[in-house]
C-alpha cells in the first residue's frame, strides 16, 4: 500500500481507552491517535525517545569543543 494514496483508514482498532490504532485494509496497524488530555504528560516521555532515537546516529561534538564553540560565539 502506498500512503500517499490512502484517503480513509480504519479508526476502530481500540486496544485501551485513549488509545486509538488507525489501521489498513489488511488491519495491519498504521498510525495511533493518543488522547494529549489524557496521556499528555506520558506523551512528552515518549517524544522525547523518539527524538533521541532519531539522532542516535547523529554526529557527536566533545564537550569541550562546544564550550569552546559557544565562547567563540559559534553557535
Amino acid at each position: 500500500m502506498n500512503n500517499k494514496n490512502v484517503i480513509f483508514m480504519n479508526l476502530n482498532f481500540e486496544i485501551m481507552e485513549g488509545i486509538l490504532y488507525v489501521t489498513d485494509d489488511n488491519n495491519k496497524k498504521k498510525f495511533v491517535q493518543i488522547d494529549l488530555e489524557k496521556y499528555g504528560e506520558m506523551w512528552s516521555e515518549f517524544y522525547d525517545i523518539l527524538i533521541a532515537e532519531s539522532r542516535k546516529n547523529d554526529e557527536r561534538i566533545p564537550l569541550e569543543e562546544v564550550k569552546r564553540m559557544f565562547a567563540a560565539n559559534e553557535l
